[in-house]
């Protein structure tokens, strides 16, 4: 049996996995949550096949998504991700990440967990959307917004609304696969 998919998965394997086993499936581990917001904010002016074919060695490279470990990193540390080859070298983008971790911390420390913070925007449920068409799927919602505006109140950098709406996506804070799509009933 063929199963539908969403079609933008189909260009690759490691695509079709993360559609069929990740994608919009709802995360509630904070360490997960730091994976996405970091891989999605290196995303930015990438594709996310370019960063699913680098996630092992992100993972490596991060100490396995660790904010803890990650909001230490110091220079060396920062010159070390620079030159490694298997991630994306961009330095406002590791700076970035790296003061993320601890806001991303304080914000664990303030709500228990990342987890209970973020999914309160969705009153614990994931946002069930019907798109027809990839065309219909948006880049950034009224939501993302006010998460991104949140975020950055917070101090969290290099987060706007579209990095945001990706990162909804992929943690499942939103299922934005298209009716057609065998997980959409799957995850609704």
């Amino acid at each position: 049996m063929n199963m539908q998919r969403c079609p933008w998965c189909l260009v690759d394997p490691i695509y079709i996995k993360y559609h069929d086993e990740e994608w919009g499936v709802p995360v509630h581990d904070d360490r997960k949550h730091f994976e996405f917001l970091i891989l999605e904010s290196f995303q930015a002016g990438l594709s996310w096949l370019t960063i699913l074919k680098k996630r092992e060695n992100f993972r490596r490279a991060y100490s396995g998504f660790d904010p803890h470990m990650v909001s230490q990193y110091d220079e060396e540390k920062i010159r070390e991700l620079l030159e490694n080859k298997g991630i994306v070298r961009n330095r406002k983008k590791i700076e970035a990440s790296i003061h993320n971790a601890k806001k991303f911390i304080e914000i664990q420390k303030e709500f228990g967990s990342f987890d209970e913070y973020i999914w309160r925007f969705v009153n614990y449920k994931p946002i069930i959307n019907s798109w027809e068409k990839v065309e219909d799927i948006p880049s950034r919602t009224e939501l993302s917004d006010m998460i991104s505006e949140d975020l950055k109140r917070r101090g969290f950098v290099f987060i706007g609304s579209t990095i945001v709406y990706s990162y909804m996506q992929a943690v499942g804070l939103v299922n934005d696969h298209l009716v057609s799509c065998f997980r959409y009933k799957e995850l609704s």
